[in-house]
């Protein structure tokens, strides 16, 4: 399993992002999270999902605008799940919150955790996160609209005539952001990140699987 911690960054002199941010991983991944996500502190909020690609996606939609600080844990979790996933338990919460505390002290403020051993491996998975990161902070503009086009079901003629641009020039945009790299590198990860996930939810829960 996949628990997502996500902290807003300066929460103090900024606007309470909490409730928002909530309302768009419950309309765009609802139906893929083990629990509905919530709020677990003042500008905290916290998910669980089985799914390697949804956890991926969730943590970049975060990432997207700087104001947070995204830990991911991977690992077993207790069952049968309650019905919050604030009373919910397990090796992967635990790895989360050392996950979004390691997040703060990195330029990408994202970190990626397990909970029990192939440590290698699991960092291997976290520099590869942050390189798609970096990546995607050199997108102009332009390229994140491609993006959200594509990403929406729109071809790049679709995408052309939305924007009011020459097919010729969509493709441009698109190969300038690295558009299909990403799309690939997407791909990769989340397979990826489930392989790791198996091996990590391999071993069971400990006597200190008490913390969310």
């Amino acid at each position: 399993m996949f628990v997502i911690i996500a902290d807003q960054i300066d929460s103090r002199h900024d606007d309470d992002r909490v409730a928002g941010a909530l309302a768009d991983i419950e309309r765009e991944h609802g139906e893929a999270l083990a629990l509905p996500p919530e709020r677990t502190a003042g500008d905290e909020l916290q998910l669980i999902t089985a799914s390697a690609e949804t956890a991926l996606e969730i943590a970049l939609h975060l990432l997207r605008d700087e104001h947070w600080r995204v830990g991911i844990g991977l690992g077993a979790v207790r069952t049968p799940l309650p019905d919050s996933v604030r009373e919910a338990r397990g090796p992967a919460f635990l790895a989360a919150r050392a996950a979004v505390e390691a997040a703060d002290r990195r330029p990408t403020h994202c970190a990626v955790r397990g909970s029990s051993g192939d440590e290698d491996r699991v960092a291997d998975l976290g520099a590869l996160v942050d390189l798609l990161l970096t990546q995607r902070a050199r997108w102009s503009e332009q390229g994140w609209e491609m993006h959200d086009l594509l990403e929406g079901g729109d071809t790049q003629a679709d995408a052309a005539e939305r924007i009011g641009i020459t097919p010729q020039a969509a493709s441009k945009r698109a190969r300038a952001a690295g558009l299909k790299l990403d799309a690939e590198a997407r791909a990769s990860l989340s397979r990826l990140l489930a392989d790791a996930d198996r091996s990590q939810s391999a071993v069971g829960p400990t006597s200190e699987d008490t913390a969310a």
